[in-house]
């Protein structure tokens, strides 16, 4: 499955783009739009986006699990070397120490998360302040050809910004490059 990202200059052409590709197969589930008219897209019925989306809690709770997990067994080897509580204590001990280190490090990072613009959003931060609606449309790949000409024949206004793979990388910065016929798209 991909994303492909898309900039529309109006909420006229958003709930125009939204309506076809509803009539093209794509489901609610599928398509979010990301914009600072929220009641705007409330009032037209149109799929606004969720705060996995436009947030970093997935991404940065992820990392923030992946620290606590190495601290907890640092940690965790640090116990059992220096031998605080004794030599019998038993290895579940240890095991749980681990694991509470590695959910303590998931929460503080979702909060930090919570507290971040989504990565893969903040490039297009201000063309939606300057009022731009940009669309995702989650498409399988035997479906992605049939969205991709569509919006080239039905919806020129519309620009193909990016397109990424929908798959979570904390650590990843850059996706797939594309080209489309009017300009380079942004990769994310």
């Amino acid at each position: 499955m991909k994303c492909l990202y898309y900039l529309a200059p109006t909420l006229s052409s958003t709930h125009q783009v939204s309506n076809d590709l509803h009539a093209a197969g794509v489901k609610d589930f599928f398509l979010h739009v990301v914009s600072k008219d929220e009641s705007g897209l409330k009032q037209q019925h149109i799929h606004s986006s969720n705060y996995l989306e436009t947030l970093d809690i997935v991404r940065d709770g992820l990392i923030g699990a992946g620290i606590g997990f190495v601290v907890g067994l640092a940690g965790a080897g640090l116990l059992i070397f220096f031998e605080p509580f004794g030599p019998d204590v038993p290895a579940i001990a240890y095991v749980m120490a681990v694991v509470l280190v590695t959910m303590f490090g998931a929460w503080e990072g979702g909060l930090t998360g919570i507290a971040t613009e989504n990565k893969k959003l903040r490039r297009f931060h201000r063309d939606i302040e300057a009022g731009k609606y940009l669309i995702l449309i989650y498409a399988w790949n035997e479906q992605e050809a049939t969205v991709r000409a569509m919006m080239r024949t039905r919806h020129p206004e519309a620009d193909l910004v990016a397109v990424d793979r929908h798959f979570i990388n904390p650590f990843s910065d850059v996706a797939r490059r594309r080209r489309t016929p009017r300009k380079q798209a942004r990769a994310l």
